[in-house]
C-alpha cells in the first residue's frame, strides 16, 4: 500500500507521543506494512480514516502498537553479559543482602517481549543461589505488547527460542510439548508479568526497591527525550547498589550520568551508588 510522508509523520508522531517509541523514515516501509494489515483486519480502506481511528479508538491503537512491537528474542541472549551477572554481580549483591539479613531479591525485565529474558534470569537464580527457596524472589516482566504477554504466561517455546539453552538446562527446566517446549512451574513461579507502557512515568514511579533492571535492546526504539525520562525512572526504582543492564549496542553515557560504571573481570556494568 502507498503511505505518504505526511501520513507517516502523523502516525509516527501519535505513536511517539503516547508510547515514546520513535520510527524514523527508514522504518516507513515496516510501518506501512503493519498499517496495511491492521486496515485490512478492521475493513478500513483509507489511511486518513485509519489515522482518525487510531486517535479515538484506544483498543485499535493498542492493536496497532502490538503489530509494531513484536521483537525477536531467545533464552540466554547476550550470554557474556548474563555470565557476568551470574558469576560476579549476583553473588556480590546477595552477599551484601545476607550481611543485612535481607533475603529479598527484586528484578525487573523491562520490555520483556515474549518472556525469554525474565525466565532466563529465573533459571540463573535457581542455578546460582543454593538456598533460593529461603529467599523472597520477585521477577517482574513488563511489556506494552498484549500478545507477547499472553505468550509469556503460556511459557511454551519453539526451537528458535531455545537455540542457546544448554542441553542440561533443557532437560532440567523444560518439558517437551508437542513440537515445542514448555517451561516447568519451578521456573515460572518466580516470574510475574504486567502490561506497561514505559512512557507512563506515573506507573514507572510505583516500581520501587529493585535490585536489578534488565532493559536490553529496548531503548534503541525510543527518541532521546523519552530515553532520558525512562532511565531517570529506572534510577529511582533501583536500590542503592542496584544494577541496570542495557543491550550490547546501547550506551548509558549518551543518556544519563547518574550511574557509576563498574568494571568487572568479564565486562562493565552500571550501578546506582
Amino acid at each position: 500500500m502507498y503511505l505518504s510522508k505526511e501520513d507517516f509523520h502523523s502516525i509516527r508522531d501519535l505513536v511517539n507521543q503516547r508510547t515514546g517509541l520513535y520510527f524514523d523514515e527508514k522504518k516507513m516501509y515496516f510501518v506501512a506494512n503493519r498499517l496495511s494489515r491492521r486496515m485490512e483486519e478492521i475493513g478500513c480502506s483509507e489511511v486518513k480514516d485509519y489515522i482518525r481511528t487510531l486517535r479515538y479508538n484506544l483498543k485499535e491503537f493498542s492493536n496497532f502498537i502490538d503489530s509494531l512491537t513484536i521483537n525477536e528474542t531467545y533464552f540466554f541472549r547476550d550470554y557474556p553479559q548474563l555470565k557476568m551477572f551470574a558469576e560476579e554481580i549476583l553473588p556480590l549483591v546477595c552477599e551484601e543482602k545476607r550481611k543485612k539479613h535481607d533475603r529479598s531479591l527484586r528484578i525487573w525485565s523491562a520490555g520483556c517481549s515474549t518472556g525469554e529474558e525474565p525466565y532466563t534470569i529465573a533459571i540463573i537464580l535457581l542455578e546460582m543461589i543454593e538456598d533460593i527457596h529461603s529467599w523472597d524472589v520477585d521477577i517482574l516482566g513488563t511489556d506494552i505488547n498484549r500478545r507477547s504477554l499472553e505468550m509469556c504466561k503460556e511459557a511454551i517455546y519453539g526451537e528458535r527460542s531455545l537455540k542457546d539453552v544448554p542441553l542440561e538446562y533443557r532437560e532440567k527446566y523444560f518439558i517437551p510439548y508437542e513440537d515445542k517446549y514448555k517451561l516447568k512451574d519451578e521456573v515460572k513461579r518466580y516470574v510475574r508479568f504486567e502490561r506497561l507502557n514505559l512512557n507512563d512515568g506515573l506507573r514507572l514511579q510505583r516500581i520501587k526497591n529493585v535490585d536489578f533492571i534488565f532493559c536490553r535492546n529496548v531503548l534503541i526504539y525510543f527518541d532521546p527525550k523519552s530515553c532520558k525520562e525512562v532511565v531517570s525512572c529506572f534510577y529511582n526504582s533501583l536500590n542503592k547498589g542496584g544494577y541496570i543492564f542495557l543491550g550490547s549496542s546501547e550506551s548509558m553515557s549518551r543518556i544519563s550520568a547518574a550511574f557509576k560504571l563498574v568494571r568487572f573481570k568479564s565486562g562493565l556494568a552500571y550501578m546506582k551508588e
